[in-house]
C-alpha cells in the first residue's frame, strides 16, 4: 500500500499545460449564487411580514405594539429556525455552488438572528399581554406559561435555544472540546420540534388553513432534506464505496495524513481544495464526524487526509490501524479551482492550512509562471510537504515561497507592502487563503489594500 499512497506524493503534470483554448467563459459571476440565494432569503422574510400584516386590522397603544411585535418576532424567528437546518443539510447544490465555509458563517449569523428574536419575541408578547390584563410581567409569565397550552415545550424550546446559542459563543467554543460541541448542538433539533408544535397551536398568524399547511411543509421539507443529505446519502456512499484506511502516515510534530481506499471513488466527484465529514469505526471515533480536507488530488483508488492534532479526536486518528472501516460524508465546500476567474493565481497558506492548499497547488489549472504560493509558518518543524512541494513547484513552474520564522523576529509578512513585494501585480490574481482567523484576517485586509477585488479573495476555514 506504501507504493499506492506515494503517488500522493507526485505532480499532475497535465496542469502545465494550462487551460485549453475555447469559447468565452460564460460561467455565472462566483458571488451570484450566493447573491441569489440571501435574495431568496430576503424574500421569504417579506412574505412572514406579509402574513402579519393581512392578520393585523390595526394596532392601538401600547399593549398592541407590544403584542404586535411580539407576533412579528416569533414568525421570524420560527421562519428562521428552518432555514438554519437547511443551511447544515450539505445540500449539493448549495455547498458547491456557495461553499461550506460561508454556509456555516450564514448558519452561525442567522442562528444569533433567531436567539434574539425569540429573546424580544417572549419579553414583548408577555409585556403586552401584562398591559391588557393590567398584571405585573412576572405573574403574566407564569401565567403563560403553565396556563397557555403547548407553552410549557415552547418554554422548553426557548432554554434549549439559549443554552445552545451559550455554548456556541466563542469564548465558550474555546473551552469545549468539538465533541462536547456537537453533542451539545444536537439538542437543537428537539428545540425545533417542541418550537414547532408551539408555534401551530398558539400562533395566532398560522390558526388558518393556507398559513399552517405552508408552514408545516417547510418544516417537513427542511427536516426531510436534512435526513436525507446528512442520514441517507452517507448510509448509501458508504455501502457503495466501502472506505478503509490504508495507511497512517506521520508527516511531522503532531501531523499526520489518512489514506484511504475504497470501490468506485471516482464516482465521489470529488476535487482538491473540498473536505469530508470523517467518522471512523473505531474506539471513542465512530460516534463524531469530524471535517477533514483533502491533502492530495483525489484519486480513483485513493483520498488521502493530512489532519494535526488539536484535540482528542485527532490524536486517536494518529493511532489508527489499517483496515479500519470509514465513513464520510462529502465531497463539500466551494474552495476549488471553479472560483478561479483571473490569469494568475495565488495560494496563502498558514499552518495546518496547507492540506487543501497543496492538493490546489498540484491541480489549479494556470500557466507556468502564474501559479504562486506562500507558505507562512512560525517554526521550520511546523512546515509539512516540504519536499512535495518542491516537487510540484518544479514540475508546474510555479513560484513557491516558504515565509518562517516567529513574528517577534521576522515581523509579519503578510502586509500589504511585502505581499506587494513578493507578488508581482497581485491586483490581476485570484487569491486562495486557508490559515489560523487570524493570519487569514489580516491577509485579506492586505490584499483589499493592495487592489485585490473582493470577490476575488477566496477564505476558507478549518475553524467552524
Amino acid at each position: 500500500m506504501p507504493a499506492v499512497a506515494d503517488r500522493a506524493r507526485a505532480p499532475r503534470r497535465a496542469a502545465d499545460r494550462g487551460r485549453a483554448a475555447g469559447p468565452p467563459d460564460l460561467r455565472l459571476p462566483a458571488d451570484a449564487i450566493p447573491v441569489a440565494v440571501l435574495t431568496l432569503v430576503g424574500i421569504g422574510a417579506l412574505a412572514v411580514l406579509a402574513l402579519w400584516w393581512k392578520d393585523t386590522f390595526n394596532v392601538v397603544g401600547a399593549a398592541g405594539w407590544l403584542t404586535g411585535a411580539g407576533r412579528i418576532t416569533g414568525l421570524l424567528a420560527g421562519y428562521l429556525t428552518p432555514l438554519l437546518l437547511l443551511l447544515m443539510a450539505r445540500i449539493p447544490v448549495l455547498e458547491h455552488k456557495v461553499g461550506s465555509d460561508r454556509l456555516a458563517r450564514w448558519h452561525a449569523l442567522a442562528g444569533r438572528y433567531m436567539v434574539c428574536l425569540v429573546a424580544a419575541h417572549i419579553l414583548t408578547i408577555i409585556w403586552g399581554y401584562a398591559y391588557t390584563a393590567r398584571k405585573s410581567v412576572v405573574n403574566e409569565a407564569v401565567y403563560v406559561v403553565f396556563d397557555y397550552p403547548e407553552m410549557i415545550k415552547g418554554t422548553l424550546a426557548a432554554l434549549l435555544m439559549f443554552g445552545t446559542a451559550f455554548v456556541s459563543a466563542r469564548a465558550a467554543r474555546r473551552r469545549l472540546s468539538y465533541e462536547a460541541w456537537y453533542y451539545l448542538h444536537l439538542t437543537t433539533y428537539l428545540a425545533i420540534a417542541l418550537g414547532f408544535s408551539h408555534q401551530i397551536v398558539n400562533g395566532a398568524d398560522l390558526d388558518t388553513g393556507p398559513a399552517r399547511v405552508l408552514w408545516s411543509a417547510y418544516y417537513v421539507i427542511a427536516f426531510v432534506l436534512l435526513g436525507w443529505f446528512r442520514l441517507f446519502v452517507p448510509w448509501r456512499n458508504d455501502r457503495r464505496h466501502q472506505l478503509r484506511v490504508a495507511e497512517v502516515r506521520q508527516e511531522g510534530p503532531g501531523v499526520v495524513s489518512v489514506i484511504l481506499t475504497g470501490q468506485h471513488l471516482d464516482e465521489l466527484r470529488a476535487e482538491a481544495g473540498q473536505f469530508f465529514r470523517l467518522q471512523f469505526q473505531a474506539k471513542g471515533l465512530r460516534w463524531t464526524a469530524n471535517p477533514y480536507s483533502l491533502s492530495a488530488a483525489p484519486h480513483p483508488r485513493f483520498l488521502r487526509f493530512t489532519i494535526k492534532h488539536l484535540g482528542e479526536h485527532s490524536a486517536a486518528v494518529a493511532r489508527l490501524q489499517p483496515g479500519t472501516k470509514v465513513r464520510a460524508e462529502g465531497p463539500y465546500g466551494a474552495f476549488t479551482a471553479g472560483r478561479v476567474r483571473a490569469r494568475k493565481v495565488l495560494l496563502l497558506a498558514g499552518g495546518v492550512g496547507i492540506t487543501p492548499i497543496r492538493a490546489l497547488f498540484e491541480t489549479l489549472p494556470a500557466k507556468r509562471g502564474d501559479l504562486t504560493l506562500l507558505y507562512r509558518a512560525s517554526w521550520p518543524e511546523d512546515v509539512i510537504f516540504r519536499h512535495e512541494l518542491e516537487s510540484i513547484a518544479a514540475a508546474r513552474g510555479a513560484h513557491l515561497r516558504f515565509l518562517v520564522g516567529p513574528r517577534s523576529e521576522v515581523g509579519d509578512p503578510l502586509t500589504a507592502r511585502t505581499l506587494s513585494k513578493l507578488v508581482p501585480h497581485l491586483n490581476r490574481h485570484d487569491v486562495f487563503i486557508c490559515g489560523p482567523e487570524s493570519m487569514a484576517t489580516a491577509a485579506v485586509q492586505a490584499l483589499r489594500e493592495c487592489g485585490v477585488k473582493r470577490s476575488h479573495i477566496h477564505h476558507e476555514s478549518f475553524t467552524f
